[in-house]
């Protein structure tokens, strides 16, 4: 029994990259993958949130939910075919394990609380990833800050979707968010001796176009600017995404991003709508390398514009 497990366990060492994997995706250290799945979702946050759950559900509402903050991966798989459920799943337990990881829950749908607990569950868009919430296996864990690198969480949420097994990994490393608002006075000088700067205090929840408390500050900041220099009588927010996800999609989304920005200013901080401009670029101005994910990261980002 014990060198079955020793077997099973293998088929999750962190093989190279399939050819199929997306493009820059690779697999999160001492997690890895199970053998012979493709990479179809990957995203990495340099801080955001994510809600574990260490206990199920009851009467359809968390017990024991834990919101945890840091550097956040996410990774979609699609299993090979003919792999089970059960496989896969108890793959995934006996990595982390192996890793080091303490676990916090271990359950299966119904166990779980159902559907429910199925939809609190963050994951990557459904263009990536396809979970049925009635056919299901969850895990949360925790490793200890050490010599690995800091406290870090993971979760793991597996199903089964038209006899196809996809697993979905998010990993949080936590630690304090890096401060990067740009004050008022800064982007006035980018404006002028550049005719544009670039704000990475902004945020936004995983594809969606509301922005998260955290912005606040770079909010304020630019109402600022622009009640302090009437001369800046238009400019132009711009949304730009990295290159996850299709064209139509980013072009979209940045868009809507943009447009979020210019309300809020105007709804929240009394600035003048007609000051405001607002247009969405999706990844065609790159800053960086959308193929590594530090060119990703300085490509996320919403710049103020001059005409």
């Amino acid at each position: 029994m014990k060198h079955l497990l020793i077997a099973a366990a293998m088929l999750l060492a962190s093989a190279p990259a399939l050819a199929q994997d997306l493009k820059g995706a690779s697999d999160y250290p001492g997690v890895g993958r199970f053998e012979g799945s493709v990479i179809t979702g990957y995203e990495v946050r340099d801080f955001d949130e994510v809600t574990l759950q260490a206990k199920p559900f009851k009467a359809d509402k968390p017990v024991d939910a834990r919101t945890v903050g840091g550097k956040v991966t996410r990774i979609a798989y699609k299993a090979p075919a003919g792999a089970s459920l059960v496989e896969v799943f108890r793959n995934y337990r006996m990595k982390a394990e192996a890793s080091g990881f303490e676990i916090l829950l271990e359950c299966e749908t119904a166990a779980c609380g159902g559907r429910q607990f199925a939809y609190a569950v963050k994951m990557l868009p459904m263009a990536q990833i396809r979970m049925d919430p009635f056919n299901f296996r969850y895990l949360s864990a925790r490793r200890k800050a050490g010599a690995s690198g800091p406290e870090t969480f993971i979760e793991v949420m597996a199903s089964v979707n038209n006899a196809v097994v996809y697993a979905h990994v998010s990993a949080i490393e936590t630690g304090a968010i890096e401060n990067k608002m740009v004050d008022a006075a800064a982007m006035k000088k980018g404006l002028k001796e550049d005719g544009h700067i670039a704000l990475y205090g902004i945020y936004f929840d995983t594809d969606k176009a509301e922005m998260k408390p955290e912005s606040a500050p770079t909010l304020s900041e630019i109402a600022k600017l622009l009640k302090s220099d009437p001369s800046l009588t238009a400019v132009y927010i711009v949304g730009h995404t990295d290159s996850q996800g299709g064209f139509d999609y980013n072009m979209d989304l940045s868009k809507r991003r943009a447009a979020a920005i210019a309300a809020e200013l105007t709804a929240k901080h009394g600035v003048a709508s007609a000051r405001l401009k607002t247009a969405g670029v999706g990844f065609l101005a790159p800053l960086g390398s959308n193929a590594t994910e530090a060119g990703r990261a300085l490509n996320r980002r919403t710049e103020l514009v001059l005409p």
